[in-house]
């Protein structure tokens, strides 16, 4: 199992590519990033890290955000092992050819080390800013999923859908990574689990519990229905716990990929937490080994 690290890349904290460099000098495995374009100042949409039954401030580095593309090409020139990742890319809110164009890009420049969380969106405001309506939001996102995957993989790529459409196209060049960066997406519920079946390669659950116990079962179930092997699924988890025997118990139900959260702008601050991070990672492979 690969351990990470993910953090709100603001302006007021180091650089992408310095954070990057120590990431990979503790042998970690990844750098993952949220995005977010803006925030209304008309924000009404219920903040997911609120308390029950409030609507809390939002915290200001939801709007302090590098762009996450951008960000994550600094970390890539710098780096020769890291995965980069993003947790996830609003993908609706995108263009699906601009956005098919730069991770193609970034994944062939970076040799195939590209992983593509995408997620439906919270924030309807923010949706409605780039003309999203927020009922629209979950179709919107599988149809700019089918033509980011024929833009990378088809020498001509076109696609028809409700809401897109891709005439006729070439487009170059192509991800490393043969069929394109997986995509995972992040989210719980029914829906999700039927919309990963249907078109997605994995899972990106927000969560710090030491097991997967009993959730992952359903999704399993949802690849079945569909015609896919339960086994191909992917797990990475954002967000994790860190106690070294979560992480260990995660790798053996079959978690590909955590992450674990710095949620400091201060630069000595974040050197202290990835020295944490690189001992909880050495004592979760040993535990993983023993």
């Amino acid at each position: 199992m690969k351990i990470g690290v993910t953090l709100f890349a603001t302006d007021r904290l180091l650089p992408p590519a310095d954070i990057a460099r120590e990431i990979e000098a503790r042998n970690l495995d990844s750098l993952f990033l949220p995005e977010h374009s803006h925030i209304p100042a008309s924000r009404r949409t219920v903040w997911p890290g609120s308390r029950p039954g409030q609507n809390d401030p939002l915290p200001d580095y939801y709007w302090h955000l590098h762009d996450q593309v951008v960000a994550l090409s600094m970390a890539a020139a710098v780096t020769t092992t890291l995965t980069l990742g993003t947790s996830v890319t609003l993908l609706p809110q995108h263009d699906p050819i601009w956005m098919a164009k730069q991770m193609a890009s970034l994944d062939h420049l970076s040799g195939g080390r590209l992983v593509m969380g995408i997620g439906f969106g919270w924030n309807v405001e923010q949706g409605e800013s780039h003309g999203v309506a927020f009922r629209d939001r979950r179709q919107r996102t599988e149809e700019c999923v089918a033509i980011m995957r024929a833009l990378w993989t088809r020498e001509e790529a076109a696609f028809q859908g409700e809401q897109l459409h891709l005439e006729p196209s070439w487009a170059y060049p192509k991800p490393a990574q043969p069929n394109g960066p997986p995509i995972i997406i992040g989210g719980m519920g029914p829906r999700t689990y039927d919309a990963i079946a249907r078109y997605a390669d994995g899972w990106m659950p927000i969560t710090g519990r030491g097991s997967l116990a009993g959730r992952i079962e359903p999704l399993r179930e949802a690849f079945e229905r569909h015609g896919r092997d339960p086994a191909s699924l992917r797990v990475f988890i954002s967000g994790a716990s860190e106690n070294p025997d979560d992480l260990a118990n995660l790798a053996r139900e079959g978690v590909e990929h955590v992450t674990l959260t710095i949620w400091s702008e201060d630069s000595t601050e974040v050197r202290h937490r990835l020295d944490d991070f690189a001992r909880i990672a050495e004592a979760a492979r040993q535990r993983f080994d023993s």
